[in-house]
């Protein structure tokens, strides 16, 4: 039960001394000029912080922001899986192998969704965006039924023909993205999915601090927040218990991404059987950098023998990001993170208590809108690769960046990972697809400008096309369905 503030309208006398234990009594600082319901909403705000970790988180980021890190080094060319040295024989092996695990009920699908669309011009989640495709489908609905079409493909792989279990997908959301994306299932029937194979979790908030580590005021009665990046999801799933729901499932092994890649191939066969082949705790799809000065983080190792984790691109400075490795002419430091990644819920369980042991969070600064204007501060987050360095075996997959990486971050007229260059991408492909199963185009437009849409419900990576395309001809732009 909540404490009643003092008959002389003082904050609760425990309260007040468990925030002057953690150095933060200045949130009361404008208490007297308060409404009653402010004050109740302020308190209200206050005791909902689990003010230990939070204080802990701020002095473990703090003291560890500026601490030299191990050297780096490019990551063994042993480690990775690229599309040159990859044989058919191997890929069809792993394809199967991937197919024989989604049968078998072992993967989950894990989307980091907590993000708005703000500079796509859309405060909707970023899930919800049309891209333009002649389907008009919005990102979720497009993975959704890459999901439909894999466990179909699942069930024929059974030489039984029996039902298979349904792939469960797992989405985060954050308190500003929850409540719009479960309706926006809710509303188009979870795009053939079943309600029940659909779990929706939020990412947690933290409060944004001053340079000094003291919390900053949104206003007189309220904390300023931000959500804890998308390698919240570690601390997300753990407090929410999804881990043990996972294991309740017969889940072994977690496909993780972002919502925000219109190419993303949702629990991908191959890349899931090169992951059970490895034997490895954490895998991740990369591509390789189009140039030294690309703005990409890449995969390193740290430290000799060290774990494999990722660096920003402005960790890398410009001689050692043009660096070439005179055995294979690429890049040494050649493999971008697309935030395609794959863990075996046994790691996921050992990340999600080594990070919260260490507490250990990026220092974003920012301007934050505050009681005093916009106040030079800090948001404190982490990133889903941070999990990489905890892992005992990393193995990396080479994906082809114009068949699988599609970004939508920025609003059409901008230069890159636009809605119009993602369509386009998702267009070419379907293109390329359709000749090869044997079809025809004729289109109005360049074939530059235009191409075809397969449906995910048709073909999830260009198989199975002959019998819908062989001999006919198609008008580009359109959708190919059944």
């Amino acid at each position: 039960m909540r404490e009643p503030a003092s008959e002389n309208n003082a904050p609760p006398q425990s309260l007040l001394e468990r925030v002057k234990d953690y150095g933060q009594e200045d949130v009361f600082a404008l208490w007297d000029e308060l409404s009653p319901e402010e004050r109740d909403v302020l308190v209200k705000d206050i005791e909902s912080l689990d003010l230990p970790r939070v204080d802990r988180i701020i002095r473990c980021s703090f003291r560890s922001e500026g601490l030299p890190a191990a050297a780096i080094e490019p990551v063994p060319e042993s480690n990775v899986s690229t599309v040159e040295k990859r044989t058919m024989e191997e890929r069809e092996r792993w394809w199967k192998m991937g197919l024989k695990a989604i049968s078998d009920g072992k993967l989950g699908v894990l989307l980091l969704s907590g993000g708005q669309g703000t500079r796509l011009g859309s405060s909707d989640p970023k899930g919800c965006f049309n891209i333009g495709l002649p389907s008009g489908k919005s990102l979720f609905q497009l993975q959704a039924e890459r999901i439909l079409c894999l466990q179909r493909l699942a069930a024929q792989s059974v030489n039984d023909g029996a039902s298979i279990p349904p792939i469960h997908w797992y989405i985060m959301t954050s308190p500003f993205t929850d409540e719009t994306t479960s309706k926006f299932f809710e509303s188009h029937k979870y795009f053939g999915l079943e309600a029940d194979q659909v779990t929706f979790f939020q990412q947690g908030t933290i409060p944004c601090v001053a340079r000094d580590g003291r919390f900053i005021m949104e206003s007189p009665y309220k904390v300023a927040k931000s959500p804890d990046g998308n390698g919240g999801v570690y601390s997300a799933l753990k407090s929410s218990k999804l881990l043990e729901d996972m294991a309740s499932r017969g889940i072994k092994y977690l496909d993780c991404y972002g919502v925000d890649n219109a190419l993303v191939r949702v629990g991908d066969p191959t890349f899931l059987g090169y992951f059970v082949d490895k034997g490895v705790a954490a895998a991740a799809k990369v591509v390789r950098k189009a140039y030294p000065q690309e703005k990409v983080g890449v995969f390193v190792r740290r430290g000799k023998g060290g774990p494999v984790s990722v660096v920003e691109y402005s960790e890398l400075d410009s001689s050692m990001a043009s660096e070439i490795n005179q055995e294979t002419g690429r890049l040494r430091y050649c493999w971008s993170n697309v935030c395609l990644h794959m863990f075996t819920l046994d790691f996921l369980n050992q990340v999600a208590n080594g990070l919260e042991k260490d507490s250990i969070y990026h220092l974003a600064e920012k301007h934050i809108p505050s009681i005093h204007g916009h106040t030079l501060g800090y948001k404190l987050e982490q990133f889903i690769f941070d999990a990489f360095p905890y892992a005992p075996s990393t193995a990396l997959f080479e994906a082809l960046r114009e068949e699988e990486f599609a970004p939508v971050k920025n609003a059409n007229g901008s230069n890159f990972d636009t809605p119009d260059s993602a369509r386009l991408l998702v267009l070419r492909l379907h293109t390329r697809w359709v000749v090869a199963a044997g079809g025809f185009l004729t289109h109005s437009v360049p074939l530059y400008a235009t191409g075809v849409e397969v449906s995910p419900l048709c073909s999830y990576a260009g198989e199975n096309l002959e019998a819908i395309c062989r001999g006919r001809t198609f008008h580009a732009p359109c959708e190919i369905s059944f």
